[in-house]
């Protein structure tokens, strides 16, 4: 979640949805749902992103979990053409003139 400048890490689980906060010259406290699921100090320095602890965890294992999951094979079936079809749509003769 950025405010001013800084991003301050949130759950996993709560990124895309929408938040409320709530700060003052010494806190930040964001909550999604009702539940809080990040309290910082109030970082005054510029572009820097404060991360809690479980955060950062947490996303590592989303990020190991996802790595680990089996990707299915698509067959998508190319169809194969004789390049003499091309020729016969480009009005071209065996040697390639027109």
């Amino acid at each position: 979640m950025r405010l001013d400048s800084n991003d301050y890490s949130v759950h996993p689980s709560v990124i895309g949805r929408n938040m409320d906060v709530g700060t003052d010259l010494n806190e930040v406290a964001i909550t999604c749902g009702g539940a809080e699921v990040g309290r910082y100090r109030r970082c005054w320095a510029a572009h820097q992103t404060p991360s809690g602890p479980g955060h950062v965890a947490a996303a590592k294992d989303l990020r190991r979990s996802r790595l680990l999951a089996a990707v299915p094979v698509l067959d998508t079936g190319v169809e194969q053409r004789d390049l003499s079809t091309y020729d016969r749509l480009l009005n071209l003769d065996s040697e390639g003139i027109v």
